[in-house]
């Protein structure tokens, strides 16, 4: 089932800190790849190009299988109420194991995204331990040392809302004594991540030139700021970091359905993204698979038909908001982009979010391979800010950020998605949690919003989620083995 075509620009660790990468040039270079330009590790680290190289090789791994594929859709989404497996009742059953909380610690899945993540750390501590030493413009140097800042809080982030404790791994190895470490307490990851946002927002730039566009920014580090705290319940923190994307000039795509469609990419509203494209001649190279596990099964152009909407989100939405059938493909529909969805189709409902026309697949390239991965946007810095100002008591704020959300929703029918108005604490928390339950959908971070908010017992509990256990997934067993017992289990499995 898996096709893994991530034959993409890396960063080999060997021994203690070498590395071998795969040279490219700009102009969106971190979608390239050219093996002709590999160098030895002994001749790499030694000028700007080197420097460029390595950090479009971070950026070029984001997109890769462990990381946005089938594995993280595992980890990241099937424990949610906004989905089901998908495809057949055969085809990955395991996946059914992560819906209904039965993955114990030989889950083959569990491990793919933990390695994905620690790739990226690679990636970035590489780049943070040989970068400095570099003579080259100091400002580009700069600016390099903070991007990699930023995908290393990124993947520490993924890492510690999904397992917990983690080893916590800022440099290279300095000799085999450090390989094998223990897992960090999730504090002091947090602590880490908060470290490493701070070093970003206040080096990286509000945009780039469009041939540098997805590269992080200073937004991008600040969003992720405060959904780290956020995590953390720093409410003033929260409201901090929005407020200051707030003022960075983003807005929100005026159509819900188009700011996700291909032709779209890097909007008004995307704050950070993973960049994924075709690239002529070159399939290898165009390896992303976010769209084309996701996609509608059984027609050209479409996909495997895995991590599909539940009946549970589709009737969660008020009557008319547009954002349903937005987020939501339907067997028997005409997609606005004229696709007729088979009404015979083996689900009955699909990931429009993922979607990309079928007109645009390219044969011999996996489908949907072109289609960005949304890391970060708009919408979710306001439904933050809400979620804040109203813990903090400022309810007009609260108001106003979630009115903002509601009004695109809304796309000037003025019949749908009344104002919200209470001014109860409690009620106002519940819309804003239900706002982003039906804003974000299919966005990974509907199951990890609820365990936060400390209700999986009773959003998660009719299907197996148990308090004390299941906040966390648990580390693989075989890295266990391997560390010889210096790693250790999380609490129950």
């Amino acid at each position: 089932m898996k096709n893994r075509k991530n034959i993409i620009h890396k960063i080999v660790l060997l021994g203690i800190g070498a590395a071998v990468i795969i040279n490219q040039g700009c102009k969106k270079s971190f979608l390239d790849v050219n093996p002709a330009g590999n160098k030895a590790a002994s001749q790499f680290w030694r000028d700007q190009n080197d420097a460029t190289s390595a950090v479009n090789a971070m950026y070029a791994n984001l997109r890769e299988w462990k990381n946005i594929a089938f594995a993280p859709i595992a980890v990241e989404s099937m424990g949610s109420d906004d989905v089901e497996k998908g495809s057949t009742p055969t085809d990955a059953s395991f996946m059914n194991d992560f819906h209904f909380f039965t993955a114990n610690a030989g889950e083959g899945q569990l491990g793919e995204p933990k390695s994905g993540q620690y790739q990226n750390i690679n990636f970035a501590n590489q780049i943070l331990d040989n970068v400095p030493a570099i003579n080259m413009d100091a400002t580009l140097k700069a600016r390099y040392l903070a991007e990699a800042k930023f995908i290393r809080a990124y993947s520490y982030f993924r890492l510690v809302r999904a397992f917990g404790d983690v080893p916590l791994r800022l440099h290279l190895p300095k000799d085999a004594s450090e390989y094998n470490i223990p897992r960090s307490p999730k504090a002091t990851v947090w602590a880490a991540i908060e470290t490493d946002l701070n070093d970003a927002a206040a080096v990286l730039p509000q945009n780039y030139s469009s041939t540098e566009i997805g590269h992080a920014t200073k937004g991008a580090a600040l969003a992720l700021h405060a959904k780290a705290a956020l995590y953390q319940k720093k409410w003033s923190d929260v409201l901090n970091y929005t407020t200051q994307v707030m003022g960075l000039g983003y807005s929100l795509f005026p159509n819900y359905e188009q700011l996700f469609r291909t032709n779209n990419k890097n909007n008004s509203e995307s704050i950070f993204e993973i960049q994924c494209m075709i690239i002529p001649n070159n399939p290898d190279a165009s390896n992303s698979q976010y769209s084309q596990v996701q996609g509608v099964r059984g027609v050209t152009g479409g996909g495997w038909g895995f991590n599909v909407p539940s009946p549970d989100l589709a009737s969660a939405y008020e009557p008319g908001d547009p954002r349903r059938d937005a987020t939501i493909i339907f067997r028997g529909e005409t997609t606005p982009e004229g696709d007729k969805i088979p009404a015979n189709t083996d689900n009955p409902m699909y990931n429009q979010k993922s979607y990309v026309p079928f007109s645009q697949y390219v044969s011999g390239f996996n489908e949907g391979a072109q289609q960005d991965k949304i890391v970060l946007r708009y919408a979710d810095v306001l439904l933050m800010n809400a979620e804040a100002a109203n813990e903090l008591g400022q309810t007009q704020q609260a108001l106003n950020s979630l009115e903002m959300v509601r009004a695109r929703a809304r796309q000037g029918n003025p019949n749908i998605l009344p104002k919200v108005t209470t001014t109860d604490q409690t009620a106002l928390r519940n819309a804003i949690w239900h706002e982003r339950r039906v804003e974000l959908a299919m966005e990974f971070d509907r199951y990890f919003d609820v365990i936060r908010q400390g209700r999986g017992q009773e959003v998660f509990g009719p299907r197996g989620w148990k308090a004390g256990k299941n906040e966390v997934w648990p580390i693989p067993q075989n890295e266990i083995d391997l560390s010889a017992g210096v790693l250790t289990q999380n609490p129950g499995y």
